[in-house]
């Protein structure tokens, strides 16, 4: 081959890091790298067939489409060879020089130095070209893009560290070749059946072969009179097959083992942890399809940015089509991952075409409901292990499936029977609305929930008072998604949903008939203290009045029914949108000695707005001058 002379570029500051990383022996499993590479291979074949479908001559005079594995133990290389889509010159640069559109901020945020950790980290954002490193000294890539002329092929060098070189060279084939450069302490997979060993393991499933040289046993020369003294084996010109090169979600279930579809998963997502669940069917009808679908057991780093895109890839016939089909599951299950083989749409399917189709909504209408009856087993499940599998599911992405409760109201009760929370008489987050309800008191008529920052503000939430007192449970909400999915849901099996902080405590036949006369009394004798307060607070406050609500607290903050709570108003404020001036109402504990005082305080405006103002520190705000509020409180605890 011939070159022009090489150019030397800078790795992205992340990338520079990310090898670092790597090449200390951040993998745990070193083999590892085998099939990330491998994985790759296999998508650039994949990307040829899609492409291929409009430009026949991308084949030239290559059709039948493979991956090949060689050993070269005088040059202490393997080499990973491709005829799939190739790369240009900049697609190399741009692809192997950064962490291309894959929350690289986030994701390297998020690494800790924890070994395990990490590589976890590592395969969930698909960074698997990297774990080359982990064997490899120096790797060498040489690749011509399908349709491109011999000469126009790029070969991108990297020791792995700060930078990489990249030179325009001659290139017969079409596709890819990476050779690895191993180290001395990586030689041992210079041994063909150690290599065969991992490809059988983790890439069986791949849907083409995975070829390497057929070897032959030659009998060493046998001297006349002596015993035979053993042989080698030795390479031929001939390629063979080493995986069964058929694709997984094409087979019979009962021919795939559980560590089979395991691998198949890692495979396809990077992802270091097996799932927690599959589901693999064949869907007949209208519209007929295959799929098969998996719950990771971690979240990735990127599930709530921009760039968090459904892992689902979409085949057509067995040819593949797209990444990221977001089209074909609702964005609340956007961490599923897996594979959907049409039968029925046109293999040059756009994704105009599956915005439209007709098809397209039947696959995803049925996708979420085998999610959702798949989660909905494993949480109604006796077994423990699943019982332990439904709670990481949940701890990992309960926030993500509560997005469903706006988004899909189709399966919107479905959703809401999957969703566990915390209360005020229990911190772990196990409890279903249906535990809640077979335990609500007699009398009581309405599900209590209260929304705050944290758990520790919920728990601790001034409007729990009265609640605590009666031992009535309150479920505790503290995600930053409760209060938006909260507006889509009003009841729950004909019991309605009532926010504690909303409007005023109306706890029915839980209040008898000598509270009801406290309060009324409270509020008559109350009533010049509280138009007084309803003056000095006017700026601040919609309205000031008596309540029962509070037992420990001097007051408490609420808003009316139907307006947006304080804990929305703040995040709408931090998302920077634009937000309306809300009002909130003041509620005064008439048995509180602070409150009593304001009858004869001669600070009567600086306590009253020390009161309004803690009680809005209380429910996770902050006074709108802090600065004021701390020389009102001076100034009090002076007199």
């Amino acid at each position: 081959m011939s070159e022009q002379s090489a150019q030397k570029h800078s790795f992205q500051a992340e990338v520079a890091q990310l090898l670092h990383l790597v090449t200390h022996s951040l993998y745990s499993n070193p083999e590892i790298f085998l099939r990330e590479l491998i994985s790759n291979a296999s998508d650039a074949c994949d990307k040829l067939r899609f492409e291929g479908i409009n430009h026949p001559e991308y084949y030239e005079n290559d059709p039948d489409l493979h991956v090949r594995v060689s050993l070269n133990k005088d040059n202490k290389t393997i080499t990973i060879s491709d005829n799939g889509i190739g790369l240009t010159q900049q697609e190399a640069i741009d692809n192997l020089g950064t962490i291309a559109k894959s929350g690289t901020k986030d994701f390297m945020s998020k690494l800790s130095g924890d070994q395990k950790s990490d590589a976890q980290l590592i395969g969930q954002f698909g960074v698997g070209f990297y774990s080359g490193f982990i064997v490899a000294e120096k790797i060498t890539v040489e690749s011509r893009r399908a349709g491109a002329a011999t000469n126009e092929a790029v070969r991108w060098v990297s020791g792995g560290t700060g930078d990489f070189e990249v030179a325009q060279i001659e290139k017969e084939s079409r596709g890819t070749d990476i050779i690895l450069h191993l180290r001395d302490d990586a030689l041992e997979y210079l041994e063909s059946y150690k290599v065969k060993n991992i490809i059988n393991k983790y890439s069986d499933h791949i849907s083409l072969p995975i070829e390497m040289q057929k070897e032959v046993w030659q009998q060493e020369e046998v001297v006349e009179g002596e015993e035979p003294q053993g042989g080698q084996y030795v390479k031929t010109d001939e390629w063979e097959a080493i995986n069964s090169a058929s694709a997984l979600w094409t087979r019979n279930k009962s021919e795939i083992t559980e560590e089979q579809y395991t691998e198949f998963y890692k495979n396809l997502s990077h992802d270091f942890e097996a799932p927690l669940a599959w589901a693999h069917n064949r869907v007949e009808g209208s519209t007929e399809y295959t799929q098969l679908l998996y719950i990771p057991s971690k979240a990735p780093g990127n599930i709530f940015t921009r760039e968090a895109k459904p892992g689902i890839k979409l085949y057509v016939k067995r040819v593949f089509i797209m990444d990221e089909a977001e089209n074909l599951i609702p964005n609340y299950l956007r961490f599923v991952q897996g594979i959907v083989d049409s039968a029925d749409l046109p293999l040059n399917v756009s994704r105009e075409l599956l915005q439209e189709s007709r098809d397209v909504k039947t696959i995803r209408e049925g996708n979420t409901r085998r999610i959702l009856t798949m989660l909905d087993g494993l949480s109604k499940s006796e077994d423990e292990k699943d019982q332990e599998k439904y709670k990481t599911f949940y701890a990992e992405f309960g926030s993500v499936l509560k997005e469903g409760l706006g988004q899909d109201l189709v399966n919107h009760d479905r959703i809401l029977k999957l969703l566990r929370f915390a209360t005020s008489t229990n911190d772990d987050v196990s409890t279903t609305l249906a535990d809640y309800k077979a335990r609500m008191k007699e009398g009581q008529n309405a599900i209590y929930y209260v929304t705050a920052d944290s758990l520790n503000a919920a728990k601790n939430s001034p409007q729990l008072e009265l609640f605590k007192k009666k031992g009535i449970e309150v479920l505790l909400m503290s995600e930053r998604v409760d209060e938006w999915a909260m507006e889509f849901v009003h009841e729950f099996d004909g019991t309605p949903m009532q926010n504690v902080a909303k409007g005023a405590v109306d706890l029915g036949d839980l209040q008898d008939a000598e509270e009801k006369k406290a309060l009324e009394e409270a509020t008559e004798q109350f009533k010049p203290v509280v138009e007084k307060l309803s003056s000095a607070l006017n700026k601040k406050t919609k309205e000031v009045r008596v309540t029962t609500r509070l037992v420990d607290s001097p007051a408490c903050l609420v808003t009316s029914d139907g307006d947006l709570s304080p804990q929305l108003l703040r995040m709408l404020k931090q998302a920077g949108q634009p937000v309306p001036e809300i009002k909130p109402i003041l509620e005064i504990n008439p048995e509180h000695p602070l409150v009593k005082k304001l009858e004869s305080s001669e600070q009567f405006d600086d306590l009253a707005n020390v009161i309004f103002d803690q009680a809005l520190i209380a429910e996770g705000g902050l006074p709108d001058d802090p600065a004021e509020y701390i020389k009102r409180i001076n100034s009090l605890l002076l007199k």
